[in-house]
Order: C-alpha cells, then structure tokens, then sequence
C-alpha cells in the first residue's frame, strides 16, 4: 500500500467557454477500470447531444491502467491532455469527461489541447484534491486526571486525535501516520509516566484536504 497518494473528491464539474464552444468538464474518483467506464457512459447519456464527450483515467497505484479517448476530435488534441493534467498534477484514482457543445468557430490542434487541458484543471480545481495518508489507529486508555495535559498535547501535535470515549477509565483514538508508530508510543509512554494502555486498531487512508496552486 502507498503511504500517501493524491486524488480527487468524489464527484465535480465545471465548464468554460472558448470561442463559443461550451466544455465541461466532469470529475470523478474511481478505483477500477470498470467505474472509470461506468461513469463515462453515464456523462455521454446525459449529453448524448453534445459535440463530443472526450475522456481520460488513471487507476491503479501505479497508474497500470490509463486511457485517452478523443471521440471524433483530432487524434490527440483530448483524450491525452486530458490525461497529461492528470498526470501532471499526480492524481490516481481518478476519470475525466469533458464534453464539448460545437459553437461554430474551429480551434486548430493548438486550440483544442489548449482546451481540453484547460477545462480539464478548472474541473479538478473545482471539484478540489485530498492526500489520503496511510495512518494506524492507535488506542490510549488513561484515567481521566490525565485527559486535559494529553488531549492538550495531541490536539497540537501532527497526528489526528479522531475519537475521545468516555468510558470507566478514557479512551483516546489516534491515526498516526504509518511508519511514526513507534516514535508515537514511546511519546506518550513519556507524557502519562508510562500509566497508558496502548494498542493498535485499524490500519486506513485519511483524507486531507489539498490546496494547490498554478496547475
């Protein structure tokens, strides 16, 4: 499993105007080839009338699966830089259709990839971009004279304090990111005088907002 990796949020569009042709760009996170399709018939019933519904995906990983498609537009002026930002800005996981409404003034080669690539970084910056982070679920059990120094401390610290249970004794959940667990335990073995009950619970991807810039 990757440490960490960069994708979309689930679903987004947005459109632009060029020459008066209408492109929209549609986003969506898909983990299998299969979705990537499925989501591409979908936007093409939904615009069966437009001009052209061109579409690019990158799946996997390590991206062993990826597919420009130009749908009648000159070979190579969509499908691939469709793909290019895609790649460009590091996304996995991720399917982009951009449909086009002709509006009569042709754009040339130059044009139409200027285009393509375009609409399609409007539509990811729209629809916005997570880091999702492999963390392991860490569970601290302490009595509660410890919980504000404790809470305190992880709450300004890099690792995300996701759950506080209120139980006999209080129990804190903690993602860590994968490969800190040790460092981490040993910490807090320090902040409670070695009074806390660790343990291990889930292994899963954390999603975090991106914010990012001139692509």
């Amino acid at each position: 499993m990757l440490s960490n990796y960069y994708t979309v949020k689930n679903e987004g569009s947005d459109q632009i105007i060029i020459q008066k042709s209408r492109f929209i760009g549609h986003v969506k996170r898909t983990e299998t080839e299969e979705a990537a399709l499925d989501f591409i018939q979908t936007i093409k019933k939904k615009h069966h009338d437009a001009t052209h519904n061109c579409s690019a995906y990158l799946i996997g990983e390590h991206d062993q699966i990826q597919k420009a498609n130009d749908d009648g537009e000159p070979s190579g002026t969509a499908g691939v830089p469709i793909l290019e930002v895609l790649k460009k800005q590091n996304l996995k996981d991720t399917t982009i259709v951009v449909t086009r409404y002709f509006g009569g003034i042709k754009l040339g080669a130059g044009g139409l990839i200027r285009a393509y690539g375009s609409t399609t970084s409007q539509a990811i910056h729209t629809t916005g971009i997570v880091r999702r982070q492999l963390m392991q679920g860490i569970s601290i059990t302490i009595d509660y004279t410890m919980l504000g120094k404790l809470e305190n401390e992880i709450r300004n610290s890099q690792h995300l304090l996701s759950t506080i249970h209120y139980l006999e004794k209080v129990e804190l959940i903690v993602y860590v990111k994968k490969g800190e667990e040790q460092s981490f335990k040993e910490w807090i073995v320090e902040l409670t005088s070695d009074q806390a009950t660790i343990t291990d619970t889930d292994l899963k991807y954390v999603e975090i907002d991106v914010e990012k810039s001139g692509e």
